[in-house]
């Protein structure tokens, strides 16, 4: 059994190698990536780093500056887009890919299917974004299947909720008046009548709403809170052909957006179907109201969801000294009967780089909360493109600012990603002693994620309430726990302080009786996986285990059980 390891990267960024970029830029000045770029040797250096799924983020035809008419792709407003590149989740086609990414537009969708082979090839497989709950302002699928009709077709527009519509209106009304109805054009944006916005508003938008979007209906009357889901609600049976389009093109799983402002009922009636088919398949949600995991895991059937408000943001408290390292056991606590569903990361595109200004400034001061989420659980584990070499995030790219978030609205070149892909050798050659020396840091952890079988499918203990804070132990800036199988042990410890800590860790009689395992009152070997070197000492309740570790950082001690 392998743990799943998951790397996102944005296609459009991924593969740009333009040195120079303009903030604001259009495709010509600041250049694309390709699907074409993600060549077998990127995947392969992917691979190496410990990966086994690859998160295509921002495939599907989306709103965008860019005009594609040539191509028989009607343009969209220009006010009703996020940045130049636009949005990866104001989707304008869901059965048809980004033009952007493409070597030749009209081959568009031959490309991405070659990428899915290539992906495949390696040994990798590919995950890509579903967003189920809204789309953009102008939706029109020139690829979708005969005898399918677009969202909205149908609708009854003079009622604010119908069953079988896919929209809610809201009669005859302008935008917000903070919202600039022309951009670039000269006619202002207009909808008759207008229509919910995707972040469940069903008012005037305004500037901080989703306005590029529009909400889409699954059977929930808002203004009642009735659900009507007899009969089957027409946009269930539009999206459901969706998810099984995508999966026959070899897509291995699929990112869930905003899962949370769908109804649970429709996961559940959708995602056995899909399974039916295609049994491997896996879905992701993205939930961040912990009352709701349990629901749509055991009712809804996702197999995974993040794990944000959890672990990410505990860890990220104490990575910032908002917390201690104490609060990861009251955590973990909170999930511990879905916590192989948790997918755990440090980062991704919503949330801010860890070395930058932001976060903590530099990759290496998140080491301890990096080997944490990687190694609590059998859970997934994802990091985002560049959060291996250690990517600031802190350009001005455009619609983003300076945020210490990489753009997902705006045409750029991430400096790391470009200088690591050093014209498609994808090699160290371009990068500076601490992004080589970051990456290798990430490479060793992620593959002794599948190397080692207690990491990939042992069970945790946590030591933290038999090791209070003393004298010989750090409580409040070290965290320790087991993971273990029949046939090993690995003691687990990281140190969230900047000066190495000497300390002495207990294993109580517990947590032998948890495993199974019989104290070893003699001396007994351990390697230390990060460096190699060998340990010799009493594996008993009554002999704690003395480490030593690095600031900032964390080691990991294997002991043989039989």
């Amino acid at each position: 059994m392998s743990k799943i390891v998951i790397y996102q990267m944005l296609p459009r960024l991924f593969g740009n190698k333009k040195s120079h970029c303009v903030p604001g830029g259009d495709i010509t000045t600041n250049g694309c990536g390709k699907f074409n770029d993600i060549t077998p040797k990127a995947l392969k250096a992917i691979q190496e780093l410990g990966v086994t799924h690859v998160w295509y983020t921002g495939i599907l035809e989306h709103a965008t500056c860019t005009d594609y008419t040539a191509y028989g792709i009607t343009p969209d407003h220009p006010a009703m887009i996020k940045g130049v590149a636009g949005s990866p989740y104001a989707i304008k086609d869901y059965y048809d890919v980004d033009p952007d990414l493409a070597e030749d537009v009209n081959a568009r969708r031959e490309e991405f299917k070659a990428l899915i082979e290539r992906t495949h090839e390696i040994g990798l497989k590919a995950i890509i974004d579903f967003i189920p709950n809204h789309v953009a302002r102008h939706y029109e699928s020139d690829n979708r299947p005969k005898r399918t009709f677009d969202f909205g077709a149908n609708d009854e527009k003079d009622f604010f909720f119908k069953g079988h519509n896919n929209f809610y209106y809201l009669g005859e009304q302008p935008f917000g008046d903070d919202i600039d109805t022309k951009g670039t054009s000269d006619v202002a944006y207009s909808e008759s009548p207008m229509r919910a916005t995707g972040n469940d508003c069903f008012g005037v938008p305004h500037r901080n709403d989703w306005f590029d979007t529009v909400k889409l209906n699954y059977g929930v009357d808002y203004s009642t809170g009735m659900q009507q889901f007899t009969p089957i609600p027409d946009t269930w049976v539009k999206m459901l052909k969706i998810l099984l389009y995508w999966a026959s093109q070899g897509v291995d799983g699929f990112r869930c957006d905003m899962v949370e402002l769908t109804p649970v009922a429709f996961w559940q009636w959708a995602v056995p179907q899909i399974k039916a088919e295609y049994p491997e398949i896996i879905f992701i949600g993205e939930v961040y109201q912990p009352h709701l995991y349990r629901s749509y895991i055991y009712q809804g059937g996702f197999d995974y969801l993040y794990d944000k408000v959890g672990l990410y943001d505990t860890l990220r408290a104490i990575c910032e000294n908002r917390g201690n390292a104490c609060n990861i056991t009251g955590t973990l606590q909170q999930t511990a009967d879905i916590s192989k569903h948790m997918l755990t990361f440090l980062e991704n595109h919503d949330e801010q780089r860890i070395a930058s200004d932001f976060f903590v400034g530099n990759g290496f001061n998140a080491i301890p909360a990096l080997i944490v989420s990687a190694t609590i659980g059998v859970q997934p584990f994802m990091f985002y493109a560049g959060q291996e070499l250690g990517e600031k995030g802190m350009d001005k790219e455009g619609y983003s600012g300076i945020d210490g978030r990489t753009t997902i609205f705006d045409y750029w070149s991430v400096d790391t990603l470009r200088r690591w892909n050093n014209n498609g050798k994808f090699d160290d050659a371009q990068l500076t002693s601490d992004e080589k020396k970051l990456r290798n840091i990430y490479s060793q952890l992620l593959n002794l994620c599948n190397s080692e079988e207690a990491l990939s499918d042992g069970t945790l203990y946590d030591l933290q309430y038999a090791n209070p804070n003393s004298e010989v132990y750090d409580a409040y800036n070290v965290y320790s726990y087991i993971r273990a199988t029949e046939k090993e042990l690995l003691l687990i410890a990281v140190n969230f302080s900047k000066e190495t800590r000497r300390q002495e860790i207990r294993i109580p009689e517990e947590a032998f009786a948890f495993h199974n395992m019989e104290p070893q009152d003699k001396q007994v070997k351990a390697t230390e996986l990060f460096t190699g070197k060998t340990v010799k000492c009493k594996l008993t309740p009554n002999s704690p285990v003395q480490v030593n570790i690095p600031a900032l950082s964390g080691t990991i001690l294997k002991f043989k059980l039989a």
